[in-house]
């Protein structure tokens, strides 16, 4: 039997019956004028399919959920704004058909059916699946209507609804002042030539499903929808129309006795762009850990690229027709810079996202590290005020979402600056709890430790986040904090290592790089380069000296950072 992933709407007219007991030939005349004025050339015009009609209702097949839950919207709406006596129920599901001729059979069908039995008089249902593939690309509000048990399906469906003109209902989402991306992951494909192996191959997509779910800034395509691919010879192209996606996720597994190579590529539907590709080869201990290694790896690896992509789709518009989220992708692509002339143009920005969109949790916690990040480069003129200020914004993204690792990370990064280092670390580990492949957050953690005297899980933490993600654009802050926390250790060899590999990337800035390293090498007794080191900060930071390393890196133990300030006195930085 021939089966395709389709978007199935079923309609039916509301009181058909009353309507035909009260005006036979008017009511069939109207429906007739509905059909041919409204319900067919929109379906037309959204690339459905009408299946086929039953009197009262309709069954139509569309290619994606987008156009389905479109064309349903553009139907209900005109219905009722007219004086039209017909008005529709409508369901939407997202499922698996059986081909027969020009007719569709399955369970997909049947839910879809069910749905439109729990519509209101002029309303839309869907399914969980079609709210969740929708994510923000319609104009539209969905309210939770949750879990129902209906006829003949076995287990219970959760249900969103939508109704004209109706207002904006409490818990409803989608979040119309921002696009944010989406992405599917597709079944890696087996390639060893033993279906026996297809497990590993499985095991890694669903797993990169549900880490990437974890990170909050994007949507992820259910694994369910994403499975139905499995075994087929898929155009990119073509499978995200029909999930609604930008980016696709896929990959293979060759497994050879006890060697395994894991292939993945992050593909730009609307291009067909390669954004990111790699080729990973390992050595099978444990097939979980394997597992989970390749998943940590792998979305450690996507999330940058693809958040990389979406900035520079950002930084191609005139900020003047910017929506919520490229605002937010404008202001995070300054922020990365780590430079004093983008500090302003990345508060503008993440600001104006917030104004876009008030429920944007991440832009506020990204603009709470702005005020982080001009503390702790010597920007602000008013330390305390700049905290302050910060630790508002990211109690502002913690309110609005509590499961948003940005939100954790960015009141970490305060908290540290503040001296609350129980507090900080706390914060961090959260933030690596709710998203095991945030970079970012090891690296908030490493340098919490390491200002805490835990410098031995700092290190590691700090590691992690070079393991996680090797081309960084501020790699450098990593590396750096790893040579403060092998100098506070006194590993001399170490601290001058991962201060020069610092001072060595083209895209450190600031005076931290060189700081760190002048201590290193003052402290194994290499002056001369010392001083040069120092004489490089100061111009980085004319300021800079003892005093103001004391007030903005605060230690949870006295005497935390003696060694650190003793070698830059011999190198020459004054008091």
């Amino acid at each position: 039997m021939a089966r395709r992933l389709a978007a199935i709407f079923a309609a039916d007219v509301v009181g058909y019956s009353k309507l035909m007991a009260e005006d036979e030939a008017g009511t069939l005349a109207a429906l007739k004028a509905h059909r041919r004025d409204l319900f067919d050339p929109e379906t037309e015009r959204h690339g459905g399919r009408i299946v086929k009609l039953m009197g009262d209702g309709a069954l139509v097949e569309f290619p994606s959920v987008v156009d389905a839950v479109e064309c349903a919207i553009s139907v209900q709406t005109a219905l009722a704004a007219s004086d039209r006596k017909i008005r529709l129920r409508i369901g939407i599901n997202l499922g698996d058909v059986i081909i027969d001729g020009e007719d569709i059979y399955g369970d997909g069908v049947n839910v879809a059916s069910r749905l439109e039995a729990l519509a209101k008089p002029g309303g839309i249902c869907i399914s969980s699946i079609v709210h969740e593939s929708l994510g923000n690309r319609v104009d539209a509000s969905f309210a939770d209507a949750g879990e129902h048990e209906v006829k003949n399906i076995a287990r219970p469906i959760r249900v969103f609804r939508w109704a004209a003109g109706q207002p904006e209902p409490a818990g409803a989402t989608g979040t119309k002042g921002s696009e944010k991306p989406s992405i599917a992951v597709l079944p890696f494909n087996n390639m060893s030539g033993d279906p026996d192996q297809d497990f590993l191959a499985d095991g890694i997509s669903e797993d990169l499903i549900t880490a990437l779910s974890k990170v909050r800034w994007f949507f992820v395509i259910a694994r369910n929808s994403t499975f139905t691919y499995k075994g087929r010879a898929v155009d990119v192209t073509q499978v995200a129309r029909e999930l609604g996606v930008r980016y696709v996720l896929e990959g293979s597994v060759r497994r050879a006795r006890e060697r395994v190579r894991v292939t993945a590529q992050l593909i730009d539907a609307a291009s067909s762009r390669h954004v990111w590709a790699e080729r990973y080869d390992r050595e099978i201990e444990d097939i979980f850990d394997l597992q989970d290694e390749m998943t940590r790896t792998i979305v450690g690896a996507v999330e940058p690229e693809l958040s990389a992509a979406e900035r520079d789709r950002a930084l191609s518009k005139p900020p003047g027709s910017m929506d919520a989220w490229e605002s937010y992708q404008r202001g995070v692509w300054h922020m990365w810079k780590y430079q004093r002339d983008h500090w302003a143009p990345s508060q503008d920005y993440l600001k104006r996202a917030t104004e876009l969109d008030p429920t944007f949790a991440p832009a506020f916690a990204y603009w709470a590290y702005v005020h982080y990040q001009n503390v702790i480069m010597g920007w602000s003129q008013d330390v305390p005020d700049s905290l302050c200020k910060g630790a508002a914004l990211a109690q502002k993204a913690l309110a609005l979402d509590n499961k948003d690792a940005v939100a954790y990370f960015a009141a970490g990064r305060i908290y540290m600056m503040q001296g609350r280092h129980d507090d900080s670390i706390a914060a961090l580990e959260t933030a690596i709890d709710l998203n095991p492949s945030f970079a970012q957050a090891f690296h908030g953690l490493g340098m919490a430790l390491t200002l805490a005297g835990e410098l031995d899980r700092a290190k590691e933490a700090l590691l992690q986040a070079e393991r996680l993600s090797p081309r960084d654009p501020i790699l450098w802050a990593s590396t750096v904090v790893h040579g403060l926390a092998c100098l506070l250790s006194d590993d001399r060899e170490g601290a001058i290592h991962w201060a020069r590999k610092t001072v060595q990337n083209p895209q450190a800035t600031g005076y931290w790089p060189h700081a760190v390293l002048a201590a290193a090498l003052a402290h194994a007794g290499q002056m001369e380069e010392a001083r040069d080191e120092v004489a490089a900060a100061m111009r980085a930071l004319p300021e800079l000296s003892l005093s103001y390393l004391s007030r903005v890196l605060p230690v949870k133990q006295p005497g935390g950072l003696d060694i650190y300030l003793e070698a830059l006195r011999k190198a020459g930085l004054p008091e």
